[in-house]
């Protein structure tokens, strides 16, 4: 079976974990006495949380953090003359730029309003049609 990268990432967090909380719940079932953990067994414990948050973060929220931001430029840089693609997949050019609405004329004399946080991708200028 082929796995992503994060597949793998996630399965080795997954099994982090559980096998921490299996060896100290096998422990306690083998009447093993109770240690008086310091911070050192507490901070074991915390570790794997730790580190699935760690693999949260560089996997998922932040790639998204960054998609996020190149998307809003790509929104504020909209201009006259772009072609653009909305998220409803209607291609058109942009003839009018308001301050959230686009006008887009899609064909010869149709023109229609969008909003500027419904445009999904924006086109080299002159390309399209």
């Amino acid at each position: 079976m082929f796995l992503s990268r994060k597949a793998k990432f996630w399965a080795a967090a997954l099994v982090i974990g559980i096998q921490t909380v299996r060896s100290s719940a096998f422990a306690q079932a083998q009447g093993a006495a109770p240690t008086q953990g310091g911070p050192a067994q507490t901070f074991s414990f915390f570790l794997p949380l730790l580190a699935v948050f760690g693999i949260f973060y560089f996997l998922i929220i932040r790639p998204q953090q960054k998609n996020a931001k190149t998307h809003q430029l790509m929104l504020k840089n909209i201009e006259k003359g772009n072609q653009v693609v909305t998220s409803g997949g209607i291609l058109g050019k942009v003839v009018g730029v308001a301050d959230n609405i686009l006008t887009l004329e899609i064909s010869d004399n149709v023109k229609i309003k969008v909003e500027r946080s419904g445009i999904q991708t924006v086109k080299a200028e002159g390309k399209g049609e």
